[in-house]
């Protein structure tokens, strides 16, 4: 970025626009054209994605290739193989009154996109929507995290070779994004935490635009004594510290009763040491706390902590070890979004304590129930409120493509992937066709007569109604 970097940005906006305004991106051709081009970036350069993203977070290839590059290459194999359905024009019937008329619904695109991504899964989440917008027939400003610099040097590099005139990159950090959220784009999707999502609300209002905010939260989960705990320790340890514990989606926090949590003691510090070994440390699939702010900040909590397993921590590297703490409703623990590797256990009388423990905090992203009682998953459904429940399983249901990913209240708004995402980054138009002859309108032209009076209070006003 050079000094002047404000006119760089208005003119990378500038550049979009044009772009879409020139009607290029309109066609399904153009749109699956993209879309191919993310996918052979992806093949010819998924390598040096991983190196990368290994370099900012620690991540293994393989899970680098799982969460972030393969994930990606599977959105776009999904979008290409139903992109002409979901874009395919819907009927709507038309009242009596009307007749003869057609009406239809057609998605056409926005306009141009800006999407600001995150540093913990800094290709899935600025990629996945991209692909979105793109399908959706939009040119897109893509702004990727400055806390992952290596892998923001690397969408600097490779994105404008791959998709030159249709997708824009802007790096840089607070500033930079200050002065983006200044232009005016036709939607805006951001994914981060609350206090930045409020302040890209804010500008978006300024230009009325419409946002689409990802911002996590705590996501809890409750375990009770049906469930089978030795794989429910499993699961949790590897949805817990799969990145390092710096996933939106990752368990914040475990409610169970007090024997449940004496199991899961147990239980939890043989699965960590089957996934990561007896020394988390030296495994070359765990990750590290993305920088010394955070790390400073995993770390302080811990401080009056009551550790089960884990705990250790190196500056220098950033390693923060696997952990699981007893904890209580008070701890420092359970006041906002964790978003590192430290697992509060947390006693609860029960499912219906369960329940209204959650419903007095913020909506989650996501909330885990394992169970092996219908009525308890039952119970979760009706009377919990998240952007996604799971039984059985943390973190999965973003490997769905048919299943909309977004928050609820606090943790959200908007959904995205699959046609959730040809959704959000369109705009539904509305189309009547009404030829002129034969005119049946003139049954609604004044002037009123008893017998018009009384078609419209018998006929059409009831046939609009239905």
């Amino acid at each position: 970025m050079t000094e002047d970097f404000s006119a760089d940005i208005t003119a990378q906006a500038a550049d979009a626009r044009a772009a879409f305004d020139s009607g290029v991106s309109r066609p399904i051709s153009w749109r699956v054209e993209r879309l191919k081009a993310v996918q052979q970036m992806l093949t010819e350069r998924g390598d040096e994605f991983a190196a990368a993203l290994q370099q900012d977070l620690g991540k293994h290839p393989s899970e680098a290739w799982l969460t972030e590059i393969g994930f990606v290459t599977a959105e776009i194999t999904h979008t290409l193989k139903n992109l002409q359905r979901w874009l395919a024009p819907e009927r709507a019937s038309v009242p009596v009154s009307l007749q003869p008329a057609n009406a239809r619904i057609i998605r056409e695109p926005l306009g141009v996109v800006l999407i600001i991504a995150p540093w913990n899964y800094p290709v899935q989440l600025l990629l996945a929507p991209m692909v979105g917008a793109l399908a959706a027939g939009n040119t897109v400003v893509v702004k990727p995290s400055e806390l992952a610099p290596a892998t923001s040097a690397a969408m600097q590099r490779w994105i404008p070779q791959y998709l030159d005139g249709a997708v824009f990159v802007v790096q840089g950090g607070v500033e930079e994004t200050t002065t983006l959220l200044g232009e005016r784009f036709d939607h805006i999707f951001y994914t981060g935490n609350g206090t930045v999502g409020r302040i890209v609300m804010r500008a978006a209002a300024e230009n009325l635009t419409p946002v689409t905010l990802e911002l996590g939260g705590k996501s809890p989960v409750y375990v009770d004594d049906s469930a089978d705990l030795p794989a429910t320790a499993m699961r949790l340890a590897w949805g817990k510290f799969l990145n390092a514990g710096q996933t939106c989606v990752a368990p914040d926090y475990v409610l169970a009763s007090r024997t449940v949590v004496a199991e899961l003691a147990r239980l939890l510090p043989e699965a960590i040491g089957r996934l990561y070994g007896t020394n988390p440390r030296s495994s070359k699939e765990y990750g590290r706390i993305v920088n010394d702010k955070h790390f400073q900040r995993l770390t302080g909590l811990l401080d009056a902590a009551d550790v089960v397993t884990g705990g250790e921590h190196d500056a220098a590297s950033r390693y923060l070890a696997p952990t699981v703490v007893r904890a209580d409703s008070g701890s420092a623990l359970m006041q906002e979004e964790i978003f590192g590797p430290v697992l509060p256990l947390v006693e609860i009388d029960g499912t219906d304590a369960a329940i209204k423990f959650i419903n007095r905090r913020d909506k989650p992203l996501a909330l885990y129930v394992f169970t092996a009682r219908a009525k308890t998953k039952a119970k979760f459904a009706e009377q919990t409120s998240s952007g996604a429940l799971c039984f059985g399983i943390p973190a999965a249901h973003l490997l769905v493509p048919g299943l909309p990913f977004g928050g609820v209240g606090a943790s959200g708004m908007g959904g995205y992937h699959g046609r959730f995402s040809i959704e959000t980054f369109s705009h539904r138009k509305a189309v009547l066709d009404k030829p002129l002859r034969p005119d049946t309108m003139r049954l609604v032209y004044p002037p009123f007569s008893a017998l018009k009076n009384l078609i419209i209070r018998k006929v059409i006003a009831p046939a609009g109604r239905g």
